[in-house]
């Protein structure tokens, strides 16, 4: 995600901007097309043909409609994804905190809580901040092994080798914690409805992440807008020649590249989970959960993640 906002308007304008990496061949293509069109047009009396500018006004009114309908199809599913890492920043918070308070055994006054308790709620702190970074390791289609085997014990590691959904089987792991502590009369029943609502909005977090991620905008309204756009920019020339004549070239490229930067715009924000300069940057999101979640347990914390070149990932 692009976080750095120290530029001034006019260094914004020249430099800012990451579409025309993606569409720089296209526009200078369609330039190049509509720069010999007007050439043989000046050129060759013979080829004086051209359309009016009608047919480009009353295809472009609707194409742009279009071009903006489904670049905000793209924005919401980008916001909904990140209100849902958002809620996954605070169910985890919430869910350690319950971890830390409510798995406790009834203890006479003045009595030193158990080691085997202590060792149980780390490790479901652990488990809790595994949990956030395969579920981005998920969405990412990326390998979570050496993550996790930094922070859960050898056995729990090996378990979750050869499972296809990796957050979903630590929260299986995680709900088995609850109701070993549950056995030990270490958690009250009471709590253990409070502790199981907070497993369950992880698992509708998750859901809701699979459901952006597994459901793009269809294809075949995305290919259709690819072919109107490429069509329009290429006949654009034919209509501008009697209004503009020389110029067409330059009023081609500007039309252009308004349309196929929008056109861009909408792909790259469509998964809001990958690795664009404009998707949400889980990285960051996961290590500020991995900190917070430390801190309460009293031990180290990894450094955050900083930006690179303006880019946080």
């Amino acid at each position: 995600m692009w976080v750095d906002k120290r530029r001034s308007w006019i260094e914004l304008v020249i430099l800012g901007g990451f579409a025309l990496p993606h569409i720089w061949m296209r526009t200078l293509t369609v330039t190049a097309i509509a720069t010999v069109v007007t050439v043989l047009y000046e050129e060759v009396p013979a080829l004086h043909y051209s359309l009016t500018v009608a047919p480009f006004t009353l295809v472009g009114l609707p194409l742009g409609i279009f071009l903006g309908f489904r670049n905000n199809t793209a924005y919401d599913r980008f916001w909904e994804a990140r209100k849902l890492w958002g809620a996954l920043v605070n169910t985890s918070r919430s869910i350690t905190r319950q971890a830390l308070t409510l798995i406790q055994p009834q203890l006479e006054p003045g009595a030193k809580t158990p080691e085997q308790v202590q060792e149980l709620q780390l490790r479901f702190v652990h488990l809790t901040i595994g949990y956030v970074h395969a579920l981005r390791h998920h969405l990412r289609d990326t390998a979570p092994g050496d993550t996790l085997k930094e922070l859960l014990p050898r056995e729990s590691f090996e378990s979750l080798r050869d499972e296809s959904n990796v957050p979903l089987a630590i929260l299986q792991r995680m709900g088995e914690t609850v109701r070993l502590a549950y056995d030990q009369k270490w958690v009250h029943p009471f709590h253990v409805n409070v502790l199981e609502a907070s497993l369950t909005a992880l698992t509708d977090i998750q859901g809701a992440c699979e459901r952006i991620k597994s459901t793009p905008i269809p294809f075949s309204y995305t290919v259709l807008m690819h072919r109107i756009v490429a069509f329009y920019c290429v006949l654009l020339p034919f209509g501008l020649m009697d209004t503009v004549r020389w110029a067409t070239p330059v009023v081609v490229l500007a039309i252009s590249y308004c349309f196929f930067g929008l056109d861009a715009i909408g792909d790259e924000i469509e998964d809001p989970f990958g690795v664009d300069v404009n998707d949400l940057p889980l990285d960051s999101i996961s290590r500020n959960i991995e900190r917070n979640l430390r801190a309460r347990i009293g031990e180290e914390m990894p450094e955050p993640v900083i930006p690179q070149k303006g880019i946080l990932t």
